[in-house]
């Protein structure tokens, strides 16, 4: 690394994996317009065959939706990757230098979480684009579960591998953990990693008709998703009697707003399970039970979203690190939010409020939330393009990406 730099992100922190991992999920947020908008009744998720024939038979509107989706899938996806294959250089390079010692022997070292979360969804991304833009994807679909459910498997191992790394050494040498340092919820990033993975795992179990292959991916999303539950609860609930202690760390107030995606993550991936016990398994679920399971999911994501602002004007993060002199790559842990609330809006109405019959898909009630959810989403599409300018254009300015503890 050259010691002038004419940019943040010059300054490498893990937590930049997580541009990355927006990028990915706003990609993923324009797959809800085909996924709620476009009629697939052949099988649970849009493809190509679909899409093509809901664009040929529609009006200009549903024409302009489809195009928008699809830009924003294509553009969103190749930044992700972009910024995957990124990190990753910068990853390689920053093992075995002292940054990365002090990284590794300290509270910092769940930042290294952020690769296999960044991992789990590019393969969700990769998975999109095929259902978008390959033709005849679907009859050989059932070849490809079995590929998925090993690569979310290995990514998994990443996953464990490195959180045991962190559990090792802080359960076995006595002092090496400062509770000083754990005034946030950054260490539930591994929660998050988990049950990105899960969320990953459990989509074969909604969408495979083979038993075998959705009993599999059943279990395994469930040992991903109660691993992740685990680890939250015990994460936040150290890190919140910290921040009691000493107060929120600056620099990590984002990380408040970290339950957010994770409630979103861990919602698909029940409602995937669900959805397979139904279908393959014969099992039953009153569309009722989906609306108050959402809502209350729904309900916790608004919660720590005030909690967080709160937080974050009090201390003035917006002035320090958004729109100030100083930038900090923990900020892009605040694009999590962003695109997970506007991708919950979207599940709440149509598989909870629509499905339960509160409202009429496609009446004015309807649109008043989808218009809610695309709100949030284009803001956070703002936010993206804003930390981007900031942390990898070439601004002069020479700040250092403050990595959160």
């Amino acid at each position: 690394m050259h010691a002038d730099v004419s940019r943040p992100a010059d300054r490498y922190s893990p937590l930049y994996f997580l541009a990355s991992l927006g990028a990915g999920g706003l990609s993923v947020s324009f797959f809800m317009y085909l996924f709620f908008w476009v009629k697939h009744p052949d099988q649970p998720v849009p493809v190509f065959e679909d899409i093509a024939k809901a664009f040929l038979e529609g009006g200009l509107l549903t024409q302009a939706m489809i195009v928008v989706a699809y830009l924003g899938i294509a553009v969103f996806a190749f930044l992700h990757y972009k910024l995957l294959i990124w990190n990753i250089s910068q990853y390689r390079r920053l093992k075995g230098t002292a940054k990365w010692e002090e990284l590794t022997t300290t509270n910092a070292e769940t930042q290294l979480l952020a690769m296999p979360l960044t991992l789990a969804m590019a393969v969700n991304v990769g998975f999109v684009l095929g259902m978008v833009l390959v033709p005849g994807l679907w009859s050989v679909v059932e070849y490809l579960f079995p590929m998925a459910l090993i690569a979310f498997a290995l990514v998994g191992w990443l996953a464990f591998r490195q959180l045991g790394d962190f559990l090792g050494r802080v359960l076995t040498q006595g002092g090496v953990f400062d509770v000083t340092a754990h005034n946030s919820f950054a260490q539930l990033l591994p929660a998050f990693a988990l049950s990105m993975v899960g969320v990953g795992f459990a989509a074969p179990a909604a969408m495979s008709t083979t038993p075998l292959i959705a009993g599999v991916s059943l279990i395994g999303s469930t040992f991903f998703g109660i691993a992740a539950a685990l680890y939250a609860v015990f994460a936040a609930i150290t890190g919140f009697n910290s921040m009691l202690h000493y107060g929120t760390a600056r620099e990590s107030g984002p990380t408040i707003m970290v339950v957010v995606p994770i409630m979103t993550v861990l919602g698909i991936l029940f409602l995937r399970q669900d959805y397979g016990m139904n279908v393959t398994f014969g099992a039953e679920t009153a569309a009722v039970e989906n609306l108050a399971f959402l809502s209350r999911l729904l309900t916790v994501q608004v919660l720590f979203l005030m909690l967080g602002f709160v937080v974050l004007n009090r201390q003035g993060y917006w002035r320090q690190y958004i729109f100030g002199a100083e930038d900090s790559a923990g900020a892009y842990a605040l694009v999590c939010p962003g695109v997970a609330l506007s991708v919950m809006l979207h599940f709440w109405l149509n598989k909870g409020v629509v499905a339960a019959g509160l409202f009429d898909k496609f009446s004015v009630g309807y649109w008043a939330i989808a218009a809610l959810a695309v709100a949030v989403q284009f803001l956070t599409i703002w936010f993206v393009l804003h930390l981007n300018r900031r942390h990898f254009g070439k601004i002069g300015r020479g700040a250092q990406a403050v990595p959160a503890e």
